[in-house]
């Protein structure tokens, strides 16, 4: 460390500084010093870092389940954010209060420095005491939770909902039917509480909601709970609105002349669906950099603000 600072012309402070990933240094500074690091061939000991150090550079991410779009998206996304900050990631999945619980013990006993908690985990998760030193960041879940060594970070579910239902009020539907996410998800409810906004505020009651489990098959087979004099679908996902297209197209109806459809994420096949999907953009790589940014601030003893990112309306030819 001492050569590669004489060599940078730096203090051996900024390169520890560069090495621990702290966000204190100038990014001229930290690409100068890098440099220097790969043409002296520094490569860092991580065992003998992590005993003078007590961390390890691994961060934990909890999720209940992985079989979802969105999730899956944010394990690349916080992978991704993780180890250009030179972070390894640990992986559990947990699908009750006790084992999310069991989760942060295990993360803990294994020397992790801190832990993503991801959407539906988040619940499970909440008024969980957590083990002395472990940092946490909770993505979709309300600012409430953010404490000294709790941050959170969410996408505005709310604001895109109001976005799409004033959208397809906009373009001359008298009514705006919901396809909803299932209960107990923070992201499914905040969009319904946009939709029932977006309605009030224009004058309009809202339609009984039918429920899917953010699968294109529930997205389907919800199609057949819902008026055949709906004229316009709000979905909570992707996939849902992808099987409730399929099922429209399977009664004749034909979208958007019919009934118009939007959904919610740009999942990268959204532009390739049949019609082309009108939807709201989450940015699920901004949201794993935010999220891995916020941990590692609270790792080293700083404190985070909430973030909450807005998700941009796609308008494509399904609505």
């Amino acid at each position: 460390m001492a050569d590669v600072a004489a060599a940078a012309g730096v203090s051996a402070q900024t390169v520890s500084r560069v090495v621990n990933a702290s966000p204190r240094v100038d990014p001229a500074t930290r690409a100068s010093v890098e440099a220097t690091m790969a043409e002296l061939g520094y490569r860092m000991h991580r065992a003998a870092r992590a005993l003078r150090t007590g961390r390890t550079d691994t961060i934990g991410l909890v999720v209940s389940t992985l079989a979802t779009v969105g999730n899956s998206r944010m394990l690349q996304a916080i992978a991704d954010a993780a180890a250009a900050r030179g972070f390894a990631l640990t992986v559990v999945t947990a699908s009750g209060r006790d084992a999310v619980a069991d989760a942060f013990e295990r993360l803990h006993d294994q020397g992790i420095d801190g832990a993503v908690v991801l959407n539906e985990a988040t619940a499970l998760a909440r008024g969980l005491d957590l083990p002395e030193g472990l940092a946490v960041v909770v993505v979709d879940a309300p600012p409430d939770g953010a404490s000294a060594t709790t941050g959170t970070v969410q996408t505005d579910h709310a604001a895109g909902a109001r976005a799409a239902t004033a959208h397809l009020l906009a373009a001359g539907a008298a009514s705006v039917h919901h396809l909803a996410g299932p209960v107990g998800s923070f992201a499914a409810a905040e969009r319904e509480r946009g939709w029932r906004e977006a309605l009030a505020g224009a004058g309009v009651p809202a339609p009984e909601i039918v429920r899917g489990d953010w699968t294109a098959a529930s997205g389907h087979a919800a199609v057949a709970a819902l008026p055949e004099a709906m004229t316009a679908l709000f979905a909570a996902n992707d996939q849902m609105a992808l099987g409730a297209l399929r099922a429209l197209a399977e009664a004749g109806r034909q979208v958007p002349a019919d009934v118009a459809v939007v959904g919610f994420d740009d999942v990268e096949d959204a532009a390739d669906y049949r019609p082309p999907l009108t939807t709201l953009r989450q940015d699920f790589d901004a949201l794993g950099a935010a999220a891995v940014a916020s941990l590692v601030s609270l790792i080293g003893g700083d404190t985070v603000a909430p973030v909450v990112l807005t998700p941009q309306l796609v308008v494509r030819a399904s609505a």
